[in-house]
């Protein structure tokens, strides 16, 4: 059963706005310091648009919100995180199952290794997202086991030398840090974890 759509943007946009300093403090580390305020950018652009959102069918909310995104967001996280959202659009029905969600991150997933030229272990959102399609696919997937792949899923940026990217530049210096992407990447999920159960 799909979240009720306007929890679904309050939360997701609310959660993004609030952890724009800890994304810039990531992103200072290994990028060009702007992730925080580029994704606060888009996300407040989505909360200004709220009202055209909520009364869209899902999917056609999605690709509006994909939209928003490729136009405000600044770098390369605008057309990646467009790209995620527009395809999630296309793909998902109005009332998407589990097995709805899994191919559709299947297919987000090859959009973005287009899109991003990046695959998985590059330090990227992708290594947050690929686990997850895959979870997904398993068959076997809980809101917990989502939640709690996310966050390992971040947590093993860390330790990665960036391959794409503006953290790319750094080599070896690029180790020890966590992907803001892959960070923003983890905070939507628990968003749309805690929309799905009711804690948003």
């Amino acid at each position: 059963m799909a979240p009720p759509l306007d929890r679904f943007i309050d939360t997701l946009a609310q959660r993004i706005v609030a952890a724009s300093e800890e994304l810039t403090a990531l992103d200072s580390a290994i990028g060009d310091a702007d992730h925080g305020l580029n994704m606060k950018r888009g996300f407040e652009a989505i909360l200004a648009e709220r009202a055209s959102l909520v009364a869209k069918p899902l999917p056609d909310a999605l690709k509006a919100m994909g939209t928003i995104l490729v136009m405000k967001v600044g770098g390369a996280s605008g057309p990646l995180y467009g790209t995620l959202f527009m395809t999630l659009g296309k793909e998902l029905p109005a009332d998407p199952s589990v097995a709805d969600a899994a191919r559709a991150m299947a297919a987000a997933m090859t959009a973005l290794k287009a899109r991003g030229k990046a695959d998985l272990g590059n330090k990227t959102m992708l290594d947050v997202l690929g686990p997850l399609a895959d979870h997904l696919g398993s068959g076997g997937a809980s809101l917990a086991s989502i939640r709690k792949l996310a966050a390992e899923s971040a947590a093993a940026t860390v330790p990665m030398k960036a391959i794409r990217g503006r953290a790319s530049f750094l080599g070896e210096r690029s180790i020890g840090h966590m992907d803001p992407g892959a960070r923003s990447s983890q905070i939507m999920i628990d968003a749309v974890c805690d929309v799905l159960e009711g804690k948003a």
